[in-house]
């Protein structure tokens, strides 16, 4: 596994917001940027959720070739700090796609509501390339083969996540503290792939990656309880 790959999908998987570029139709030939929310397919694919009405939305439906640029938001200094540059092809997704709409609505359940006005519709992103900034330093592209990874919890995800919730609430409360360093009044556990799980602690998103990779349900078991140990 490429350990530069791994550096950057640990940015990608930490942020849930980034900045799309799309080809503008209003204002030929010059790219458009918006701040759009995303989540991660089970491919490691960036998905969206974006407005027919948008002015993004109109352009990709021109032109799909765009970018979403992620940075770390907490940085000191957002020049020294990592960003990625995801570079692909934004594709309209099966909206009869439930496994994509309930992954979506764990980590950003406030979208629920814009199913209510009909003209939202999922995008994903797929790969042709990759650009890591890391600081200083530590520049260099990254090949769809390398960054892309897939969750192997794909069909027990869901499980996993709603026994988390139900019986273990004192456990990622203890994973806020211990490896956040933060006390939470709310907090739930979205999802989980085999290099780290998320929570929405307080509203805010936070991502605890493993020691090592993971790849089954026994697995997960044994490095949950350890880590709610530590």
């Amino acid at each position: 596994m490429s350990e530069k790959a791994v550096t950057a999908r640990r940015l990608l998987n930490q942020q849930s917001v980034g900045v799309l570029s799309t080809q503008s139709v209003d204002v030929e030939g010059y790219p458009f940027g918006s701040i759009v929310p995303y989540t991660l397919n089970y491919d490691g694919e960036p998905v969206m959720l974006i407005s027919d009405l948008a002015q993004h939305t109109r352009n990709i439906k021109q032109n799909n070739k765009v970018s979403l640029t992620v940075f770390d938001r907490c940085a000191d200094d957002p020049q020294a700090g990592s960003r990625l540059t995801w570079i692909g092809d934004a594709e309209l997704i099966n909206q009869a796609d439930a496994e994509i709409r309930s992954r979506y609505l764990r980590y950003l359940p406030a979208a629920e509501s814009y199913f209510e006005t009909h003209d939202f519709a999922f995008y994903c992103i797929h790969l042709r390339r990759a650009r890591f900034i890391g600081g200083f330093g530590q520049i260099f592209w990254v090949e769809k083969d390398d960054m892309l990874l897939q969750n192997p919890f794909r069909k027990t995800e869901a499980g996993i996540v709603k026994h988390m919730n139900l019986d273990h609430g004192r456990a990622l409360r203890h994973y806020c503290k211990a490896f956040k360093g933060i006390e939470v009044q709310a907090v739930a556990m979205t999802g989980i792939d085999s290099e780290g799980f998320d929570l929405l602690a307080d509203g805010r998103k936070l991502r605890i990656d493993f020691d090592a990779p993971i790849y089954t349900t026994e697995e997960a078991r044994a490095t949950l309880a350890r880590l709610a140990r530590s």
